[in-house]
């Protein structure tokens, strides 16, 4: 437990880091939930399409979902960020979407992916610009960010390679998808 003084050592070590970027708290609160939900999406694919040839390549981009979730978990607790009150929504919610997409076969599984995984590119592109507009830019979120960028964007590439494009109303299912994360990233910035 901390003593008083080292209490408020830490809450001002908290204050003068987002003081540099007011930005930060915002950034950390979204991602966190973001991949909160991307985890959560996995694991619903993984629970209908575990045992299929699909199943590896789910599990791949699962394992990096954790690693990014994990990340921004101690992101949270190192720069004291309120998660969003939203997280048991977004667990169900995320799982729902997953295992519901599965369900209607491994191209809307891929659908998914490369709807969820297009809002979240554009999502981190956003934050980068913004990062980088700051003269004392903290440079571990900012890594962080490039590299989950990065494999996201990896992420969508490999849902259009193994059959994102045919699955059924494929245009109709990956807009309400989007339409749904920009939703969730609004929110949860705030709340």
């Amino acid at each position: 437990m901390l003593r008083p003084p080292l209490l408020r050592h830490a809450r001002r070590a908290h204050t003068s880091a987002f003081k540099n970027n007011p930005h930060l708290d915002e950034i950390i609160r979204v991602d966190h939930a973001g991949e909160l939900g991307a985890d959560r999406i996995y694991a619903g694919q993984m629970a209908v399409l575990g045992t299929s040839k699909e199943g590896p390549l789910i599990q791949h981009m699962w394992e990096q979902e954790k690693k990014h979730r994990q990340k921004f978990e101690e992101l949270i607790s190192k720069y004291r960020v309120r998660p969003t009150v939203m997280t048991p929504l977004w667990n169900i919610a995320g799982f729902a979407l997953g295992a519901g997409t599965a369900l209607l076969g491994k191209e809307a599984a891929m659908a998914c992916t490369v709807a969820v995984e297009t809002v979240i590119v554009d999502h981190y592109n956003d934050q980068l610009r913004t990062l980088m507009e700051d003269p004392q830019i903290d440079k571990e979120i900012l890594d962080t960010i490039t590299q989950f960028r990065n494999e996201e964007q990896e992420h969508h590439d490999t849902g259009i390679d193994h059959g994102a494009e045919q699955a059924p109303f494929y245009q109709a299912l990956t807009e309400v998808i989007k339409t749904g994360c920009k939703v969730a990233i609004a929110i949860s910035k705030k709340i």
